[in-house]
């Protein structure tokens, strides 16, 4: 597997990941919007722990430098 995400990339799903369970946690959004983010916020930390996304794959896209 194929690195194709930069450290600022990274970085940025790791906040915004916080964000989503800072959301979920308090109680400001509940429901089945707030599973659907703790959903994204699992993957954004497991996709920035191993530093690939599927994604970017599919769309021959990658932030990482060569």
């Amino acid at each position: 597997m194929i690195k194709n995400m930069s450290s600022i990339d990274r970085g940025i799903r790791i906040v915004v990941a916080a964000v989503f369970a800072y959301l979920y946690f308090s109680g400001i959004v509940a429901g089945a919007l707030g599973i659907l983010l703790m959903v994204f916020a699992a993957v954004f930390l497991i996709t920035s722990s191993i530093a690939f996304c599927p994604l970017y794959v599919l769309f021959n896209f990658s932030t990482r430098k060569s």
